[in-house]
């Protein structure tokens, strides 16, 4: 497997089961309940569209942040890591009161971005994503074609997620809110499961100049 279609595979997972349209529908239908269907239709373009918007910035941002402030790839991997880790727990056993996501009171607000696209499209765990994927494109001859890659990856999974709304109604009427429960939690073990993967990833790279140094002092 090439190193490209590695980062396409990992980033389009990632964030697929970050975002979880399956979690999304439900809060999507109660939002659009009543609204003509070219409205209903909006709404999905706008909230995709702002979502995808963010995670460019967020894409480009945290790889200036990374370049500009010289934050190690160790740290960011294990900050990362950390959130992905708690929204996984989260995601596989919701509090009481109904979820992760603050609903609020949508009346009045731009419904596509908030809630929407943003906390519940686009959250915390993607953020820790693109950051934490923008640590490994690296200043090198292949650096275009890795944030090509990963453009590829975000856009695609965006255009999944504007499908599941669209198709929100068949899909909830086919899977039911007792299954898509179940996906929910069956994602939230993956996602808690990548999370702990970088955090260990990190912290052995944060540790091997100490080990390195620590041989070195032995030797001697």
């Amino acid at each position: 497997m090439t190193p490209e279609l590695s980062l396409f595979i990992s980033l389009f997972t990632t964030l697929l089961a970050i975002i979880n349209p399956l979690e999304a529908i439900p809060v999507y239908l109660g939002l659009i309940d009543g609204k003509p269907a070219d409205e209903q239709r909006r709404v999905a373009r706008d909230a995709c569209l702002y979502a995808l918007l963010l995670s460019f910035f967020f894409l480009l941002f945290g790889t200036l942040l990374l370049r500009v402030f010289e934050v190690p790839l160790s740290m960011v991997r294990v900050v990362g890591g950390v959130i992905l880790t708690r929204v996984g727990f989260d995601l596989f056993n919701p509090p009481a009161s109904g979820g992760i996501i603050p609903r609020g009171n949508e009346e009045g607000g731009n419904i596509a971005f908030v809630p929407l696209a943003m906390p519940i499209m686009f959250g915390p765990g993607a953020i820790a994503t693109l950051i934490s994927m923008a640590s490994t494109i690296k200043q090198s001859p292949a650096e275009l074609m890795h944030f090509v890659v990963a453009s590829a990856a975000i856009v695609a999974c965006l255009a999944v997620t504007y499908l599941s709304l669209t198709y929100a109604k068949p899909i909830l009427r086919h899977i039911g809110r007792q299954g898509i429960d179940a996906a929910t939690r069956i994602v939230g073990f993956f996602v808690a499961a990548m999370g702990m993967g970088l955090i260990f990833n990190g912290a052995v790279e944060f540790l091997q100049p100490y080990q390195a140094a620590t041989r070195v002092a032995l030797a001697s």
